[in-house]
């Protein structure tokens, strides 16, 4: 029995939110541009509506059906949802007042602004009339609710408008849903100024109710359960159906939000609770536009600068490109940092593989992809070239299951071998491997990363990738593809650590030799950065390091339910948090073994998901030069006094640069590094 209580561990939704306080806190920045500031308030928006969609949509679940199923820290559904309510609507207000500051700023620039109807005038206002008329009047629906129509089932995450429309016997209501087929953010001529698609349709309902009198008008947004329910136990082909029926059917989840813009009439609302049949609870007042998602569009437009970050410019390396990659990677292993270094030449990869009459096959997993994916793209060329290309897709990659459908469906017409993955289990492992067939013999080339095969992302997201020729490594490779795509038993990895077989154990194997390297006066030390940290039995064993005397350093970007600091259980754990411009995402994990360092990345986090219901990879790092790459990173981000936050004794986390000297030289390890990638980008070598 653990000697462990509730009360040794923070709440993992609550953590999650505090999470995005450090988020939000980058909108009110003084450093960052006020278009980057916008950003994070489009993040948050973003962050918001997965987790009602999913976790809170769980908890609701649990709470109805009066289970009463405590979690990490002993708490009860109804508990958490009310903890929930208490802090995101904190969050929401900040975020809304961060919104109206942040855009009277930008305002003032003169460089763009979101304009409202009255300010409308001339060519403007004769541009959005054409463009109501023309395009927006066909689309749009009024629909009345009386006798004979009833409450309209209403899209999850769409913006509706209700209406209170004066009839000869009172007073009716209607819904206007706010269409998605078109640009939110419609863009003015003339310069950078918009107006909102729901500013124009507001402004010209009644063309819509022709005849009526609009007593009074309000903006509703509705969030859905979106979590799938799939039947893992039909066949291949019938798990596709399943997936594209299920993605279908979200828009009929039970409701779990109600979003409003402050001045709805109580009589609308009334009537909403009653309709949608969700309690005051779950209702969400903002004092400004719904789902600020829609910032994302104002942030690419040109001739504004000084409103956004310096571009950043990928080291590129030429020696890595065509034919070239394998005769380096014969030589020694390649390691990669994005987005400072290029992920072209991981795209790269597979377009010399998918051209090169030597390569026979290509093996790789495919998690997210971005919507126009070369790297989809080449696969196919190599199909159709011949190669043996086998590519699991995980088709339960959620949010982006309609896609992966998609690109399954194009790579078995291109003659791809597709799987789809294991049932129960999610493919996270991010691994290529390719075989290559030379004058002495066949060879295996591979590349493991820490995240997605994706282009766009890797733009902005914080990974490592790993090219090598390593002779165990291509074995192990092989084996990870047999086990995925048939039957096979084989657990005789030569380096890599896989989950869900063996991960958890070698980490708890780990942290238990740091303990005894310890009590026999050795050295040991662990350092563990991950996106989050809530598995219970990662954390109790860390709290038994940390008793032991192990110096123990987490940098967890999101969610951690690990206390530190906590005198008898955790004095010797220290938890950083790192947000900036970009998103920190690779995972790193280091043990100082008494002097014989340790070193391994890998696509897994420290959660329950990533350890037991997830194929996952950790890779270990054996050349001296890559792991003092590395260690020198770790050192960096500890030492940044701009980004990196330290969590306090309650949960909170506090900017290290408060509790520094105002003296101390200014250091942003991600502009460092972005700098420093920026000044050799030209014809770098490896």
């Amino acid at each position: 029995m653990s000697p462990y209580t509730g009360k040794d561990f923070y709440n993992r939704e609550i953590s999650w939110i505090e999470f995005n306080k450090r988020v939000l806190s980058e909108a009110e920045t003084v450093d960052n541009p006020l278009l980057e500031k916008i950003k994070f308030l489009a993040i948050v928006s973003s962050n918001f509506d997965e987790f009602f969609k999913v976790r809170v949509a769980g908890l609701k679940a649990q709470d109805e059906s009066n289970l009463e199923l405590r979690d990490i820290a002993g708490l009860l559904p109804k508990e958490q949802l009310s903890m929930i309510k208490k802090d995101v609507t904190k969050i929401i207000d900040k975020q809304y007042k961060l919104y109206s500051s942040i855009m009277d700023k930008i305002k003032l620039e003169g460089k763009i602004s979101i304009k409202t109807y009255d300010e409308l005038a001339g060519k403007e206002l004769r541009f959005i009339e054409n463009y109501y008329s023309e395009t927006l009047f066909p689309i749009l629906t009024p629909m009345a609710i009386d006798t004979f129509r009833p409450f309209p089932h209403l899209n999850s995450g769409a913006i509706n408008l209700i209406l209170n429309v004066k009839e000869k016997d009172g007073i009716s209501f209607a819904i206007v849903e706010i269409p998605r087929v078109v640009n939110r953010l419609i863009k003015l001529p003339g310069g950078n100024n918009f107006i909102l698609l729901e500013e124009v349709i507001k402004n010209n309902l009644n063309k819509l109710f022709n005849g009526y009198e609009i007593i009074d008008i309000g903006y509703f947004r509705i969030t859905r359960d979106e979590d799938l329910g799939i039947d893992e136990n039909s066949g291949a082909e019938d798990l596709l159906v399943e997936i594209e029926k299920e993605v279908k059917n979200r828009k009929w989840g039970n409701p779990v939000r109600v979003e409003y813009i402050r001045g709805v009439s109580n009589k609308s609302l009334e009537f909403l609770k009653e309709q949608i049949e969700l309690e005051e609870e779950n209702f969400y007042p903002v004092l400004g536009p719904l789902d600020l998602t829609f910032l994302w569009g104002m942030t690419d437009v040109d001739g504004v600068e000084g409103l956004k970050f310096e571009k950043n410019i990928p080291r590129y390396y030429k020696d890595l490109s065509g034919e070239n990659i394998f005769k380096i990677l014969s030589k020694r292993n390649i390691l990669l940092r994005h987005p400072f270094e290029s992920f072209d030449h991981v795209v790269d990869l597979v377009k010399v593989s998918a051209q090169d009459p030597k390569v026979l096959a290509i093996k790789q997993t495919l998690y997210r992809v971005s919507g126009d994916s070369p790297i989809i793209k080449y696969l196919k060329k190599a199909a159709e070239n011949g190669k043996q290309v086998t590519v699991l897709v995980e088709l339960k990659a959620r949010f982006d299951e309609a896609r992966n459908v998609k690109w399954a469906r194009e790579l078995e017409e291109a003659g791809c071998h597709v799987i789809y993955g294991l049932s129960g289990l999610k493919t996270h492992a991010k691994c290529l491997l390719i075989i290559r067939k030379e004058e002495d013999g066949i060879k295996r080339y591979v590349h493991l990363g820490t995240g997605n095969y994706n282009d766009s992302t890797a733009k902005l997201y914080v990974d490592y990738s790993f090219f090598t020729m390593d002779e165990e490594m291509g074995i192990d490779a092989s084996y990870l593809f047999n086990k995925l795509t048939g039957f096979s038993k084989i657990d005789d990895w030569k380096k890599l650590i896989v989950a869900p077989t063996h991960l958890r154990d070698t980490l708890y194997r780990f942290i238990d030799r740091e303990i005894e390297n310890i009590s026999k006066g050795g050295l040991g030390k662990i350092v563990i950065k991950v996106n989050g940290l809530t598995d219970q039995g990662v954390i109790e064993k860390l709290y038994d390091a940390s008793k032991a005397g192990v110096e123990v350093t987490l940098i967890v970007r999101g969610a951690c339910c690990l206390k530190s600091g906590i005198i008898g259980l955790s004095e010797n754990i220290k938890v950083y948090s790192l947000v900036g411009r970009f998103l920190e995402h690779d995972r790193i994990y280091y043990f100082e073994n008494n002097g014989e360092e340790e070193l391994y990345l890998g696509s897994a986090d420290c959660m329950r998901r990533n350890l037991d219901g997830r194929v996952e990879t950790m890779f270990p790092l054996e050349n001296k030069e890559d792991r003092k790459k590395v260690i020198q990173l770790i050192k960096d981000i500890l030492k940044d006094n701009v980004k990196l936050r330290v969590q306090n004794k309650d949960g909170s986390y506090s900017l290290i640069n408060q509790k520094i000297k105002k003296t101390t030289l200014k250091f942003n390890y991600q502009e460092y590094y972005r700098e420093k990638s920026s000044e050799i980008k030209k014809e770098g070598t490896v």
